[in-house]
Formats: structure tokens, C-alpha cells, sequence
């Protein structure tokens, strides 16, 4: 380049492939698995990546050669929009409480004494909606949509009794066009009309304003450790997100 001329670069936008998650229960537990159960109020990165494994019949055990990898689904950037935040609930769960006679049935206990019954506390979101967002290359984008559209295996929100009530796929017509957005992941969540639309019970009334979103930024203020580098063993990692507010002003 010649002396005064300048060069102008410009970042590749990726594709965006918004998801819609409702169920009339969901749970995102990232901190606790013994007794006392968790949730978020809103989907976690190892979840969503974890039920996206479960459609493409990706095992567990990650194999050399695997496509997509972990590492590659994990790369993407995600958002969540909280179109219906839910209502976190408890219920109680209890294991080994059948007598067998004869038989020592029960759970077994970290002090070695007797195995019994154990009641678990498990948080869940209720009648929660959520539109989930992911940004990245396209390839692997579309891969996601087939895998969504014809699952191999069970697809659940978070545990497998909390099953989708609805597709996750958005309708192919506008203004949903399935989903798909060509365009940046924070545009797509804000531009995409309230998912209250797509259900009868909600179709006529207003969308709450404004709608909270939680993003993946490298700048963020906010930390969660529940990018997942292995399901088996687990073993999660820290990502930075930041979370913001959008008004829907127009809803088509």
C-alpha cells in the first residue's frame, strides 16, 4: 500500500439460526446434581448443545473424526430470549423407597451406613418460553436443522420428563422463515416477531416489553461455567455473557 492509503477490514457475518424452546416444564441446572436440583431462568449453553447431540445421535463419548465435534457446536454463539420468562417451581422426587423383602433396596449413602430412601428438591421453569439463537458457519447451521427436524434420538429441555410441547423449528413462512436469519445473532433475536404469536392461548395478547436476552460476549460482565468440553467425564468451562433488554415495538 502506498503512503496514505488505508485498508478497510471488515468481519464476516455468519448466518443465524434462531430456535424456539417451550415446554410446559424445563430445567437448566448448572451448579448442583445430588439433592438439591437447580434451574436458570433461561436455557443453558450445555443444555442446548446437549439436546442438539441428542438429535444428531451424537454419543457421549466423543470419537477422533467426529463431525460436527463438541468443539465445533460449542463454538457457536448463543443468545437466549426470554419471550415467556416462566415461573420457577419445586417438586420432590423420591428414590429407593420401595421395600423388597429380603433385599437391601435403597440409595446408597456416602457414610456407608444402610441404604434408603433419599428425597431429592428439583427446580424447574413452568410454562417458560424461550427463543434460542445460534450464530456460526452456515454448513453446521443447516446440519442442526436436520437433526432438529427428524431427531435420532429423544429430545428433552433439560431432563428427560420435560418434554418440547411444541416444534422447535420455526414455521417456514413469514415473517418466521424458519428460523433462519442472514445477519448477526443480536439482530435476529431482537427482529424476530413474540413466539406468543405461534399459540392460540396467546396469539391476541400483547408481548411483555421489554424482553430480557442473554448474550455470549467476550466483554461481558457476567460469567457461567456450563460451556461443556466433555460429557463424559463432564467437564464444563467459564463463558462471559452480558445481558440486555429488547422492546418488540412492531409485532407482524
Amino acid at each position: 500500500m502506498g503512503h496514505g492509503d488505508c485498508q478497510v477490514l471488515t468481519a464476516t457475518v455468519m448466518p443465524t439460526l434462531l430456535i424456539r424452546f417451550c415446554a410446559p416444564m424445563q430445567s437448566w441446572g448448572t451448579q448442583s446434581r445430588f439433592l438439591v436440583r437447580d434451574t436458570g431462568l433461561e436455557p443453558s449453553k450445555s443444555g442446548v448443545i446437549g439436546l442438539i447431540c441428542a438429535a444428531l445421535g451424537k454419543p457421549r463419548d466423543e470419537r477422533p473424526g467426529d463431525s460436527p465435534s463438541l468443539a465445533q457446536l460449542t463454538a457457536l454463539k448463543m443468545g437466549v430470549r426470554a419471550d415467556r420468562p416462566g415461573t420457577v417451581r419445586l417438586e420432590y422426587q423420591t428414590a429407593g423407597g420401595t421395600h423388597r423383602p429380603g433385599e437391601e433396596y435403597g440409595v446408597a449413602r456416602a457414610d456407608g451406613s444402610r441404604p434408603g430412601p433419599v428425597v431429592s428438591r428439583r427446580y424447574y421453569l413452568a410454562d417458560a418460553e424461550f427463543l434460542v439463537g445460534l450464530e456460526g458457519p452456515s454448513e453446521l447451521l443447516r446440519m442442526i436443522v436436520g437433526a432438529l427436524a427428524s431427531p435420532r434420538w429423544q429430545i428433552f429441555m433439560g431432563r428427560k420428563s420435560h418434554v418440547p410441547s411444541a416444534p422447535l423449528l420455526l414455521p417456514e413462512s413469514a415473517p418466521w422463515l424458519g428460523g433462519w436469519r442472514e445477519g448477526a445473532l443480536a439482530d435476529g433475536l431482537a427482529a424476530c416477531p413474540w413466539l406468543g404469536q405461534l399459540d392460540r392461548a396467546w396469539r391476541y395478547r400483547e408481548p411483555p416489553s421489554p424482553l430480557r436476552i442473554v448474550i455470549d460476549d467476550s466483554s461481558g460482565s457476567e460469567t457461567r461455567r456450563d460451556v461443556p468440553l466433555s460429557f463424559s467425564p463432564r467437564r464444563f468451562a467459564l463463558r462471559r455473557v452480558r445481558t440486555g433488554w429488547v422492546s418488540l415495538t412492531e409485532v407482524t
